[in-house]
């Protein structure tokens, strides 16, 4: 399954657990796995807290301060904090499937996380029977 996203700002964690809970239940599949798939540079996907926005917000300040934006990087277009960041977060994650549900923890969300935008996006969910 395609899905498109559109990011307003130039770094920030979009919920996408939603797409990819109608995506398994589209799917039918009982037990399996779900993988989604993030094809850019300079964006990536990770599963964390979602009941307190605050956790989102100190990931991006930790890497910030960690990768800042204006670091002395040798990349041309200006963006290689980016690229770092995504490197870091990952471009896939996976989640197992029971009973037809996501197996998240109580608190976990799945994210998509941009770090150059704001941008027209898209990530792959892929449900595997298994």
């Amino acid at each position: 399954m395609r899905c498109k996203i559109q990011t307003a700002k130039p770094q920030q964690f979009i919920d996408i657990t939603a797409k990819v809970v109608e995506a398994v239940q589209k799917s039918n599949v009982q037990d399996g796995l779900a993988v989604i798939y993030v094809p850019h540079t300079t964006a990536g996907v990770t599963i964390n807290e979602n009941a307190d926005p605050d956790v989102v917000r100190d990931i991006i300040s930790a890497l910030d301060n960690t990768y800042p934006a204006d670091g002395e990087y040798l990349h041309l277009e200006g963006n290689a904090h980016a690229h770092i960041k995504a490197s870091l977060m990952g471009s896939s994650c996976t989640v197992l499937i029971r009973d037809g549900k996501l197996l998240l923890g109580t608190w976990q969300g799945i994210y998509f996380c941009e770090f150059d935008g704001p941008r027209n996006r898209e990530f792959y969910v892929k449900i595997i029977s298994g």
